[in-house]
């Protein structure tokens, strides 16, 4: 039996989901300064340095790390950025946001063939209706595009998660060096991308008139969000079971509503809490019913 987490330990695991809650509306206060390509590339510029010079990077093959940036920085952040930038409430988005635990049941099985359990096919069902009841709820308070948005984001992020996998073939990984040096990757296609949408005008003015608003957005996401936050979480993981930590972000999107309704009174319809109740539910069943179905076998 797996000894309980010391109540240090558990308050680091809180500091983790209060900081990654935070981050939505963070990230909308700082799309509101900045375009939001161009907020992605400051953001993991920040994080890069000058925290590489202090960190080694893990010996890993080249392709890994351009592979986790793309997808789990480049892909994921160019998305929700954008999504919350066009009217996507942040709360909701933190909720949304989660369904990439499903994405990466199912790209497991295309790419790493691994089987379902029945479990998994029930929360999959679950979150699927969930995500529908969402989706159709669409309007002023939440418009389409940035829902899909939000949603490829999440898909994005599975697609990472695979990339994640692959790294227990190369032996223990130090997580918070990899995230370190893998945010080299994303400055420059975020650059060419905001070039290329936004216009160099928008940049320009962007960084002409950049606000306190502005930095603190961007230093808040680099050092918070993703070199404290992954490296609390790093260190948990290394500590303990995953079944004992894993359970934590759960609590992320009851932040994240909680501060999109506190600071930016974001307010949503019956069938979004519907639709988020069926969503947590089937990552629930996901993650917690082989330990149910044990202990009923054992009573």
């Amino acid at each position: 039996m797996n000894a309980p987490m010391r109540p240090a330990d558990v308050g680091l695991a809180l500091v983790v989901v209060l900081v990654w809650g935070m981050n939505f509306v963070v990230i909308k206060a700082g799309v509101s300064e900045v375009p939001p390509l161009l907020l992605g590339a400051l953001r993991f510029a920040a994080a890069a340095f000058p925290a590489l010079l202090f960190v080694r990077a893990p010996r890993l093959p080249v392709s890994l790390y351009l592979k986790y940036g793309m997808t789990i920085a480049v892909g994921q952040f160019a998305c929700l950025f954008t999504a919350i930038h066009i009217g996507m409430p942040s709360g909701l988005a933190s909720l949304v946001l989660q369904s990439q635990a499903f994405f990466t049941l199912i790209f497991a099985v295309v790419f790493l063939k691994e089987a379902w359990r029945p479990s998994q096919l029930v929360g999959l069902v679950l979150a699927g209706g969930g995500l529908m009841l969402i989706g159709t709820a669409h309007g002023v308070s939440m418009p389409l595009g940035g829902f899909l948005l939000t949603v490829a984001g999440a898909a994005s992020w599975a697609v990472g998660n695979i990339v994640n996998r692959s790294l227990s073939r190369h032996g223990p990984v130090n997580m918070l060096g990899f995230v370190v040096w893998s945010s080299l990757v994303p400055p420059i296609p975020f650059l060419l991308l905001s070039w290329l949408i936004e216009g160099p005008a928008a940049m320009g003015a962007a960084l002409a008139g950049f606000s306190l608003t502005a930095a603190g957005a961007v230093l808040y996401l680099a050092w918070g969000a993703t070199l404290l936050g992954y490296g609390l979480w790093s260190r948990l993981m290394s500590r303990y079971p995953a079944s004992q930590v894993s359970p934590y972000p759960l609590l992320v999107p009851l932040v994240g509503l909680t501060a999109g309704w506190l600071i930016y009174d974001e307010r949503l319809e019956a069938v979004h809490f519907a639709g988020g109740v069926l969503l947590m539910l089937g990552l629930i069943v996901n993650l917690f019913w082989p330990r149910i179905a044990k202990r009923l076998i054992r009573a």
